[in-house]
Protein backbone atom coordinates (compact mmCIF):
# COMPACT_ATOMS: atom_id res chain seq x y z
CA UNK A 1 0.00 0.00 0.00
CA UNK A 2 1.34 3.45 -0.93
CA UNK A 3 1.96 6.09 1.74
CA UNK A 4 -0.73 8.29 0.19
CA UNK A 5 -3.29 5.46 0.29
CA UNK A 6 -2.37 4.63 3.88
CA UNK A 7 -2.80 8.29 4.84
CA UNK A 8 -6.24 8.43 3.19
CA UNK A 9 -7.36 5.26 4.94
CA UNK A 10 -6.18 6.49 8.32
CA UNK A 11 -7.79 9.91 7.76
CA UNK A 12 -11.14 8.24 7.15
CA UNK A 13 -10.80 6.21 10.34
CA UNK A 14 -10.11 9.37 12.33
CA UNK A 15 -13.10 11.18 10.81
CA UNK A 16 -15.42 8.28 11.54
CA UNK A 17 -14.20 8.03 15.13
CA UNK A 18 -14.47 11.78 15.71
CA UNK A 19 -18.11 11.74 14.63
CA UNK A 20 -19.14 9.35 17.40
CA UNK A 21 -20.28 10.01 20.95
CA UNK A 22 -17.57 9.77 23.55
CA UNK A 23 -14.87 11.61 21.59
CA UNK A 24 -12.54 12.84 24.34
CA UNK A 25 -9.71 15.33 24.82
CA UNK A 26 -7.27 12.40 24.73
CA UNK A 27 -8.74 11.28 21.40
CA UNK A 28 -8.29 14.81 20.03
CA UNK A 29 -4.69 14.94 21.24
CA UNK A 30 -3.99 11.63 19.50
CA UNK A 31 -5.56 12.96 16.30
CA UNK A 32 -3.45 16.13 16.52
CA UNK A 33 -0.33 14.01 16.95
CA UNK A 34 -1.20 11.94 13.88
CA UNK A 35 -1.78 15.10 11.83
CA UNK A 36 1.58 16.46 12.95
CA UNK A 37 3.38 13.32 11.78
CA UNK A 38 3.43 14.60 8.20
CA UNK A 39 1.91 17.13 5.85
CA UNK A 40 0.63 14.17 3.82
CA UNK A 41 -1.56 13.22 6.80
CA UNK A 42 -2.87 16.78 7.09
CA UNK A 43 -3.68 16.98 3.38
CA UNK A 44 -5.47 13.62 3.38
CA UNK A 45 -7.53 14.53 6.43
CA UNK A 46 -8.50 18.00 5.23
CA UNK A 47 -9.42 16.79 1.72
CA UNK A 48 -11.58 14.01 3.09
CA UNK A 49 -13.20 16.27 5.66
CA UNK A 50 -14.04 18.81 2.96
CA UNK A 51 -15.43 16.10 0.66
CA UNK A 52 -17.67 14.77 3.38
CA UNK A 53 -18.97 18.21 4.24
CA UNK A 54 -19.72 18.93 0.61
CA UNK A 55 -21.50 15.63 -0.04
CA UNK A 56 -25.16 16.30 0.83
CA UNK A 57 -25.97 12.64 0.48
CA UNK A 58 -23.96 11.85 3.59
CA UNK A 59 -26.54 13.47 5.80
CA UNK A 60 -29.34 11.75 3.93
CA UNK A 61 -27.75 8.34 4.38
CA UNK A 62 -27.41 8.71 8.14
CA UNK A 63 -30.43 7.61 10.20
CA UNK A 64 -32.32 10.40 11.93
CA UNK A 65 -32.04 8.53 15.22
CA UNK A 66 -28.75 6.74 15.95
CA UNK A 67 -29.10 2.97 16.35
CA UNK A 68 -29.03 1.89 19.99
CA UNK A 69 -28.63 -1.31 21.87
CA UNK A 70 -29.76 -2.21 25.35
CA UNK A 71 -27.14 -2.45 28.07
CA UNK A 72 -27.47 -4.28 31.37
CA UNK A 73 -29.51 -2.23 33.83
CA UNK A 74 -31.67 -0.73 31.09
CA UNK A 75 -29.28 1.98 29.88
CA UNK A 76 -28.68 2.54 26.18
CA UNK A 77 -25.85 3.91 24.06
CA UNK A 78 -25.19 4.53 20.39
CA UNK A 79 -24.07 1.48 18.51
CA UNK A 80 -20.66 2.30 17.08
CA UNK A 81 -20.30 -0.84 14.86
CA UNK A 82 -23.38 0.16 12.81
CA UNK A 83 -22.16 3.70 12.20
CA UNK A 84 -18.76 2.53 10.97
CA UNK A 85 -19.82 0.49 7.91
CA UNK A 86 -22.26 3.24 6.97
CA UNK A 87 -19.62 5.95 6.99
CA UNK A 88 -17.16 3.63 5.28
CA UNK A 89 -19.62 2.95 2.48
CA UNK A 90 -20.00 6.70 1.96
CA UNK A 91 -16.25 7.05 1.72
CA UNK A 92 -16.13 4.20 -0.80
CA UNK A 93 -18.78 5.98 -2.85
CA UNK A 94 -16.46 8.97 -2.95
CA UNK A 95 -13.69 6.75 -4.29
CA UNK A 96 -11.53 6.93 -1.18
CA UNK A 97 -11.00 3.23 -0.52
CA UNK A 98 -11.66 3.28 3.22
CA UNK A 99 -11.69 -0.02 5.11
CA UNK A 100 -14.92 -1.04 6.81
CA UNK A 101 -13.50 -1.70 10.27
CA UNK A 102 -11.05 0.00 12.58
CA UNK A 103 -7.80 -1.91 13.11
CA UNK A 104 -6.17 -2.56 16.47
CA UNK A 105 -4.50 0.65 17.64
CA UNK A 106 -7.13 2.81 15.94
CA UNK A 107 -8.05 6.37 17.01
CA UNK A 108 -10.47 5.15 19.65
CA UNK A 109 -7.72 3.42 21.60
CA UNK A 110 -4.68 5.55 20.67
CA UNK A 111 -2.90 7.07 23.69
CA UNK A 112 -2.14 10.77 23.82
CA UNK A 113 1.51 11.78 23.39
CA UNK A 114 3.43 12.91 26.47
CA UNK A 115 4.69 16.50 26.30
CA UNK A 116 8.11 17.65 27.53
CA UNK A 117 9.27 21.28 27.49
CA UNK A 118 12.15 23.46 28.61
CA UNK A 119 12.19 27.22 29.03
CA UNK A 120 14.93 29.55 27.79
CA UNK A 121 18.11 28.33 29.45
CA UNK A 122 16.50 25.03 30.41
CA UNK A 123 18.06 21.57 30.15
CA UNK A 124 16.17 18.33 30.80
CA UNK A 125 16.79 14.59 30.47
CA UNK A 126 13.84 12.20 30.09
CA UNK A 127 13.64 8.43 29.73
CA UNK A 128 11.20 6.65 27.42
CA UNK A 129 9.40 3.36 27.92
CA UNK A 130 11.57 1.56 25.35
CA UNK A 131 14.79 2.43 27.19
CA UNK A 132 15.69 5.37 24.95
CA UNK A 133 16.80 8.68 26.46
CA UNK A 134 16.09 12.20 25.23
CA UNK A 135 18.02 15.28 26.35
CA UNK A 136 16.21 18.58 25.74
CA UNK A 137 18.15 21.77 25.06
CA UNK A 138 17.01 25.33 25.75
CA UNK A 139 13.52 26.53 24.72
CA UNK A 140 12.41 23.15 23.40
CA UNK A 141 9.04 21.44 23.09
CA UNK A 142 8.57 17.84 22.04
CA UNK A 143 5.94 15.13 22.28
CA UNK A 144 6.64 11.43 22.67
CA UNK A 145 4.51 8.39 21.91
CA UNK A 146 6.17 5.08 22.74
CA UNK A 147 3.51 2.39 23.04
CA UNK A 148 2.92 -1.12 21.70
CA UNK A 149 5.75 -1.02 19.19
CA UNK A 150 5.20 2.60 18.13
CA UNK A 151 8.23 4.80 18.78
CA UNK A 152 7.57 8.37 17.64
CA UNK A 153 8.68 11.82 18.77
CA UNK A 154 7.49 15.19 17.46
CA UNK A 155 10.00 18.03 17.84
CA UNK A 156 7.79 21.12 17.74
CA UNK A 157 10.65 23.54 18.39
CA UNK A 158 14.17 23.67 19.76
CA UNK A 159 16.77 20.93 19.96
CA UNK A 160 17.13 17.49 21.49
CA UNK A 161 19.76 14.76 21.70
CA UNK A 162 18.53 11.19 21.33
CA UNK A 163 20.13 8.01 22.64
CA UNK A 164 17.91 5.40 21.02
CA UNK A 165 17.63 1.86 22.32
CA UNK A 166 17.89 -0.73 19.54
CA UNK A 167 14.81 -2.83 18.88
CA UNK A 168 14.64 -5.16 15.89
CA UNK A 169 11.84 -4.23 13.52
CA UNK A 170 10.81 -1.17 15.57
CA UNK A 171 12.21 2.02 14.05
CA UNK A 172 12.38 5.18 16.14
CA UNK A 173 11.03 8.20 14.21
CA UNK A 174 11.55 11.90 14.99
CA UNK A 175 9.11 14.20 13.19
CA UNK A 176 10.56 17.70 12.76
CA UNK A 177 8.34 19.81 10.51
CA UNK A 178 9.05 18.88 6.88
CA UNK A 179 11.60 16.21 7.84
CA UNK A 180 11.40 12.77 9.43
CA UNK A 181 14.46 11.15 11.00
CA UNK A 182 14.30 7.35 11.24
CA UNK A 183 16.72 5.11 13.19
CA UNK A 184 16.88 1.71 14.84
CA UNK A 185 19.46 2.49 17.51
CA UNK A 186 21.99 5.32 17.61
CA UNK A 187 22.96 8.65 19.16
CA UNK A 188 22.11 11.86 17.33
CA UNK A 189 20.64 15.33 17.75
CA UNK A 190 17.88 17.16 15.90
CA UNK A 191 17.49 20.92 15.91
CA UNK A 192 14.44 22.63 14.45
CA UNK A 193 14.15 26.33 13.65
CA UNK A 194 10.86 26.65 11.78
CA UNK A 195 11.35 24.82 8.48
CA UNK A 196 15.12 24.50 8.96
CA UNK A 197 16.20 21.16 10.42
CA UNK A 198 19.73 20.13 11.43
CA UNK A 199 20.58 16.49 12.19
CA UNK A 200 23.97 15.62 13.74
CA UNK A 201 25.00 11.98 14.19
CA UNK A 202 27.32 10.99 17.01
CA UNK A 203 27.01 7.21 16.62
CA UNK A 204 25.35 4.85 14.14
CA UNK A 205 23.32 5.98 11.14
CA UNK A 206 19.99 7.66 10.49
CA UNK A 207 17.72 8.30 7.52
CA UNK A 208 16.40 11.81 6.90
CA UNK A 209 13.22 11.88 4.78
CA UNK A 210 11.69 14.91 3.10
CA UNK A 211 7.94 14.76 3.73
CA UNK A 212 6.91 18.03 2.08
CA UNK A 213 3.48 17.59 0.44
CA UNK A 214 3.30 17.32 -3.32
CA UNK A 215 6.97 16.54 -3.78
CA UNK A 216 8.79 13.36 -4.69
CA UNK A 217 10.04 11.29 -1.76
CA UNK A 218 13.67 12.10 -0.99
CA UNK A 219 15.83 10.34 1.59
CA UNK A 220 19.35 10.98 2.83
CA UNK A 221 21.41 8.49 4.84
CA UNK A 222 23.95 10.00 7.24
CA UNK A 223 26.38 8.23 9.57
CA UNK A 224 28.61 9.04 12.56
CA UNK A 225 30.35 12.37 12.09
CA UNK A 226 27.86 13.64 9.51
CA UNK A 227 25.66 16.71 9.79
CA UNK A 228 22.64 17.24 7.53
CA UNK A 229 21.18 20.73 7.15
CA UNK A 230 17.76 20.78 5.48
CA UNK A 231 15.56 23.67 4.41
CA UNK A 232 12.84 23.72 1.78
CA UNK A 233 13.64 21.06 -0.80
CA UNK A 234 17.41 21.17 -0.20
CA UNK A 235 19.55 19.02 2.09
CA UNK A 236 23.29 19.68 2.55
CA UNK A 237 25.45 17.02 4.20
CA UNK A 238 28.90 17.60 5.69
CA UNK A 239 30.71 14.31 6.26
CA UNK A 240 33.38 12.77 8.42
CA UNK A 241 33.73 15.45 11.09
CA UNK A 242 33.23 13.85 14.50
CA UNK A 243 35.00 16.79 16.10
CA UNK A 244 32.46 19.17 14.58
CA UNK A 245 29.58 17.01 15.81
CA UNK A 246 31.18 17.18 19.27
CA UNK A 247 31.21 20.98 19.02
CA UNK A 248 27.54 21.01 17.98
CA UNK A 249 26.72 18.92 21.05
CA UNK A 250 28.78 20.97 23.52
CA UNK A 251 25.53 22.43 24.87
CA UNK A 252 25.10 19.15 26.75
CA UNK A 253 27.95 20.31 29.00
CA UNK A 254 26.61 23.87 29.21
CA UNK A 255 29.11 25.19 26.67
CA UNK A 256 28.95 26.74 23.19
CA UNK A 257 31.70 26.04 20.64
CA UNK A 258 32.43 28.09 17.52
CA UNK A 259 34.91 27.77 14.68
CA UNK A 260 35.52 31.23 13.22
CA UNK A 261 31.84 32.15 13.24
CA UNK A 262 30.58 35.70 12.71
CA UNK A 263 29.85 37.53 15.97
CA UNK A 264 26.26 38.13 14.84
CA UNK A 265 25.69 34.38 14.61
CA UNK A 266 27.40 33.77 17.95
CA UNK A 267 25.21 36.41 19.59
CA UNK A 268 22.10 34.71 18.21
CA UNK A 269 23.26 31.41 19.68
CA UNK A 270 23.89 32.94 23.11
CA UNK A 271 20.45 34.52 22.95
CA UNK A 272 18.83 31.08 22.64
CA UNK A 273 20.03 30.32 26.17
CA UNK A 274 19.60 33.59 28.00
CA UNK A 275 16.90 36.14 28.75
CA UNK A 276 19.65 38.77 28.87
CA UNK A 277 20.29 39.26 25.16
CA UNK A 278 23.48 40.24 23.35
CA UNK A 279 22.74 43.21 21.10
CA UNK A 280 25.34 44.20 18.49
CA UNK A 281 24.87 47.83 17.52
CA UNK A 282 27.77 48.14 15.09
CA UNK A 283 27.69 46.34 11.67
CA UNK A 284 31.48 46.01 11.54
CA UNK A 285 31.56 44.37 14.95
CA UNK A 286 28.83 41.96 13.83
CA UNK A 287 31.13 40.62 11.09
CA UNK A 288 34.09 39.83 13.37
CA UNK A 289 34.88 36.11 13.24
CA UNK A 290 35.59 34.30 16.49
CA UNK A 291 36.51 30.77 17.52
CA UNK A 292 36.51 29.14 20.93
CA UNK A 293 34.37 27.51 23.60
CA UNK A 294 32.40 29.60 26.08
CA UNK A 295 29.91 29.06 28.94
CA UNK A 296 26.42 29.25 27.43
CA UNK A 297 24.86 31.09 30.36
CA UNK A 298 27.35 33.95 30.78
CA UNK A 299 26.75 36.47 27.99
CA UNK A 300 28.26 39.27 30.08
CA UNK A 301 31.51 37.37 30.61
CA UNK A 302 31.67 36.62 26.87
CA UNK A 303 31.20 40.31 26.07
CA UNK A 304 33.99 41.29 28.46
CA UNK A 305 36.31 38.88 26.63
CA UNK A 306 35.41 40.69 23.40
CA UNK A 307 36.23 44.01 25.00
CA UNK A 308 39.62 42.81 26.16
CA UNK A 309 40.51 40.98 22.91
CA UNK A 310 39.10 43.36 20.28
CA UNK A 311 38.76 46.69 22.06
CA UNK A 312 34.97 46.71 21.68
CA UNK A 313 32.79 48.86 23.88
CA UNK A 314 30.16 47.08 25.95
CA UNK A 315 27.23 48.34 27.98
CA UNK A 316 25.51 45.90 30.30
CA UNK A 317 21.95 46.41 31.55
CA UNK A 318 19.61 44.02 33.41
CA UNK A 319 18.09 42.95 30.08
CA UNK A 320 20.87 43.22 27.52
CA UNK A 321 24.56 43.34 26.77
CA UNK A 322 25.14 45.98 24.09
CA UNK A 323 28.27 45.79 21.95
CA UNK A 324 29.68 48.68 19.88
CA UNK A 325 33.01 49.67 18.42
Amino acid sequence: MSRARAARDAAAEWLIARDQDGWSADDQAALDAWLDQSDMNKAAFWRLEHSWKEADRIGALRPATPPVRQESGGSTRKWWPIALPLAASIALALGLGVPGVLPVGSPRSAPAPAVAVTKVGGHRLIGLADGSKVELNTDTRLRTLVDRGLRSVWLDQGEAFFEVAHRDGQPFVVHAGPREVTVLGTKFSVRREGGKVTVSVLEGRVRVDDVEPGGSARSTIITAGDIALSEGTATLVTTGSKERVGDVLSWRQGMLSFDQEQLSRIAAEFNRYNNKKIVIEDPEAANIRIGGTFPAFKPGAFARLLRDAYGLEIEETPDAVKITR
